[in-house]
């Protein structure tokens, strides 16, 4: 399991967004080590990833979307079904990986880049109308959704740099069954299983704990 890539975004307009400032969703390759550490809480804190933008704290960033990784297994899936070339950051991911089960991987799991970054696995990306504008796909949303392959947000637990090349190696791995899968279908599609996210315990982040919760007690009557 390796890092193919780091990518970064600078701030660039959009019509795709009211974020006063545009969007940081063109991330790009770039050589060389990336210093990465907890940014601060959302709506304040941006990306973990120094040079890296983000633009729109109101719904993007802070501590639980520190770095955003993407399976390069999965942009190839894409790639086919679209007709077109994706390159490494295609999707706005700050790591594009190679050989790391993104998709099936436990809120809380944690995963060491490098000899010195500590990532943990927080939440799955949902999809925004920003995120349909830069891909420019009709009906981008809807097929996102029902193709269940969201890449994962972490959040920084021992800061570090990382480069194209670096290892990733699962350390900590939780004895739930709370997957970044199980939870983006919880959030989008089957709000039914909502009430199962709170299996991940503290790990879960705490926007996705209320939303269990009021489910749950719906759900109890």
């Amino acid at each position: 399991m390796k890092l193919l890539s780091v990518n970064l975004g600078r701030p660039a307009p959009s019509r795709h967004t009211d974020a006063e400032g545009g969007t940081g969703i063109d991330k790009r390759p770039v050589d060389g080590p990336v210093t990465v550490t907890a940014p601060g809480p959302k709506g304040v804190g941006g990306s973990g990833l120094t040079g890296d933008a983000v633009v729109d704290l109101r719904h993007h960033g802070g501590d639980d979307q520190a770095v955003y990784a993407y399976a390069r297994e999965d942009l190839d899936d894409w790639q086919r079904e679209l007709g077109r070339e994706l390159a490494n950051g295609a999707f706005g991911e700050n790591l594009t990986t190679s050989g790391v089960e993104v998709t099936g991987a436990r809120i809380g799991e944690r995963w060491r880049v490098g000899p010195q970054l500590l990532l943990e696995v927080s939440s799955p990306r949902i999809p925004c109308r920003t995120f349909h504008g830069w891909i420019g796909e009709r009906g981008w949303i809807r097929r996102f959704t029902r193709a269940g392959v969201p890449g994962a947000y972490l959040r920084v637990i021992e800061p570090g740099e990382i480069r194209a090349g670096d290892a990733v190696e699962v350390v900590q791995r939780p004895d739930h069954e709370v997957t970044i899968g199980l939870m983006f279908r919880a959030l989008t599609t089957r709000r039914e299983l909502l009430p199962r996210l709170l299996e991940a315990g503290a790990a879960l982040p705490e926007e996705a704990r209320r939303k269990a919760l009021k489910h749950a007690e719906r759900a109890g009557g």
